[in-house]
């Protein structure tokens, strides 16, 4: 989704504010410069200059990391041709779908963690970090041919790494943009489909011309860059001097026991789960992508079979990044002019259709056909998964809404990664895609009518609070601050 998956550069607001924005709210002044009487000034983001820098970064980012994701479809059979067993083992295909599943799994999988060191380390060292590991994992890739040892090189540590490296890449814009913080979004949106979308073309070409493991070698040759452009992630929102002090002393004053379980209510706040309709929305989100990857994992393969299409088959990878793109910069502004949780019908008929048009795939008689379901398709996935940030907001308000998301990541993380081998399964069994197809298609319908009906229990909600103003006071949710800083910007890093 990243552009598979991804929360996409519209989640950028989502994550710098699950806190208060810069600019405003109790962390927005803090270490502000002083106004004639002595109260903390309203710290104002540059809204450019060096933060142009930034979103050069994060484009590179987004584009690297999902570009390398999204083709997993050429990855998975060189993978296939380099293993040659595929007349000795029935399962291979299952045995290798795992190898991309595990690695986009992991992407969402830490999510909630990422959040938690991107607060109490910084943007900039767990992006380094991140881009490290991805770096390791992609290189370590090329040094063996077992399935098994790849389950961990490619699915564990690159998958994890690009968890590490993405997520600040988004939380770092709000450092630098409040006003101007939509441009950001898109040209990152825009800026990493440079990247992401000639790439499956790039692998299918140095593929043949250098084989498998050198092919890892140049993949992590761009996480390597990474590693670099991730330094330039500098928090720009110091510390207040007064807000540490106080910490400090009311820390002081607590136990041992106390301390601790105030800082795992800190950054462990599963209060989000006491809003029902945050429930339905994210069982829904993880039901519809149960079958999401299955398509970037199985089209050049589908192709290649049905159609003995071996020279073009890139194309359908590609038409679904460039669409993907398309759809995140339009979705953004389209989401903005849509008030309130209706917003979530544009993520309803995007499943919907998503499902709709996997269920179609099978029923292709040529090629070309394919081409137009994959526009369709890259289309759908950038409007559900931009406007993922925005409805989160809706929901649960910006002081939690960071945390919002980092679960719901962590909750798509398990169906997205069994989707892929299940398809597989029954690839192996049928002997053909359109079994895996079919089941791709269901959960993203079943999902999008589950969304669906978020706005009416939400409409249901506020009736009957007008209908109990007694039960008023108790229906206001209390403020929970993940810390005292703009997310990503520790005390340590705040004097950089």
């Amino acid at each position: 989704m990243a552009q598979r998956g991804e929360k996409g550069p519209a989640a950028a607001a989502g994550e710098g504010e699950g806190e208060p924005p810069a600019g405003t709210g109790a962390g927005a002044g803090t270490g502000a410069e002083r106004g004639p009487s002595g109260a903390a000034a309203p710290f104002q983001p540059p809204e450019g200059g060096f933060g142009w820098v930034v979103v050069f970064a994060a484009a590179w980012c987004n584009g690297s990391i999902f570009g390398i994701h999204n083709s997993f479809g050429i990855l998975y059979m060189m993978l296939q041709s380099d293993l040659g067993e595929g007349e000795k083992d029935p399962a291979l295909e299952f045995k290798t779908a795992w190898v991309g599943s595990l690695a986009m799994g992991m992407i969402f999988f830490c999510s909630p963690i990422v959040s938690i060191f991107t607060d109490r380390i910084g943007c900039r060292t767990t992006a380094a970090s991140g881009a490290a590991i991805a770096f390791i994992g992609l290189l370590s890739s090329s040094f063996t041919k077992s399935l098994e040892v790849r389950y961990f090189t490619y699915g564990i540590l690159f998958g994890c790494g690009s968890s590490f490296a993405f997520q600040p890449s988004l939380v770092i814009l709000g450092h630098y943009f409040k006003r101007r913080l939509g441009l950001a979004n898109g040209i990152v949106a825009g800026g990493s489909c440079l990247i992401s979308v000639p790439l499956p073309f790039f692998l299918k070409m140095v593929g043949k011309a250098i084989g498998l493991a050198h092919t890892f070698q140049v993949l992590s040759a761009l996480m390597l860059i990474q590693i670099f452009l991730s330094l330039t992630y500098r928090p720009i929102l110091p510390p207040s001097c007064d807000s540490q002090h106080d910490g400090q002393d009311k820390l002081g004053s607590r136990s041992v026991r106390q301390q601790c379980w105030s800082q795992t209510r800190k950054y462990f706040n599963l209060r989000v789960f006491r809003r029902k309709t945050y429930r339905i929305w994210a069982f829904g989100i993880a039901t519809a992508v149960l079958g999401y990857l299955v398509p970037y994992m199985n089209l050049v393969k589908y192709v290649e079979k049905r159609f003995q299409e071996t020279k073009k088959d890139w194309i359908l990878l590609v038409c679904l990044g460039a669409m993907s793109g398309l759809g995140r910069l339009v979705s953004g502004r389209i989401g903005d002019c849509i008030p309130g949780l209706k917003k979530i019908y544009l993520q309803v008929v995007s499943f919907v259709l998503l499902g709709i048009l996997c269920m179609m795939i099978p029923q292709c008689q040529g090629f070309e056909g394919v081409i137009v379901i994959c526009l369709f398709l890259g289309l759908c996935d950038g409007f559900f998964t931009t406007i993922m940030a925005p409805i989160a907001f809706e929901l649960v308000g910006p002081m939690q809404a960071s945390q919002a998301i980092g679960y719901l990541m962590g909750l798509m993380a398990v169906p997205m990664t069994a989707g892929t081998p299940i398809a597989g399964y029954l690839n192996d069994y049928f002997g053909n895609y359109d079994a895996a197809f079919y089941f791709a298609g269901v959960p993203p319908i079943i999902g999008g009518l589950v969304l669906s009906v978020v706005p009416l229990v939400h409409q249901r909600m506020l009736k009957k609070q007008r209908l109990d103003s007694g039960k008023d006071k108790m229906l206001v949710s209390e403020t929970v601050v993940n810390g005292e800083l703009l997310p990503g910007c520790p005390a340590s890093e705040a004097h950089m």
